[in-house]
């Protein structure tokens, strides 16, 4: 990856920084000290019933290549899958 222009940010009174426009769309950070640097390493969170996607390569590849084919115009219509819809018996 590219490194981008650098900037300083200042502590407050109090240590701390703002990140400001950095921190869009993250939900913390993971910190790492390495030879007198901080990094930040911008992370974002998944719902739990989402997990299992990630844990399971073959099921994360086979998304991944849906996704491609989609975006590369080799996706089909298969039609529509109302029929394997279970209703609930209120």
């Amino acid at each position: 990856m590219a490194a981008t222009a650098k900037k300083i940010l200042r502590p407050d009174t109090k240590g701390r920084i703002t990140l400001g426009k950095l921190a869009e769309n993250v939900s913390g950070f993971k910190i790492t000290e390495e030879e007198g640097r901080i990094i930040l390493e911008p992370q974002i969170e998944i719902p739990a019933r989402e997990a299992w996607l990630y844990k399971n390569p073959e099921a994360k590849a086979s998304l991944d290549r849906g996704i491609e084919q989609a975006e590369n115009g080799e996706a089909k219509y298969l039609g529509s899958f109302s029929q394997y819809l279970e209703e609930d018996e209120d």
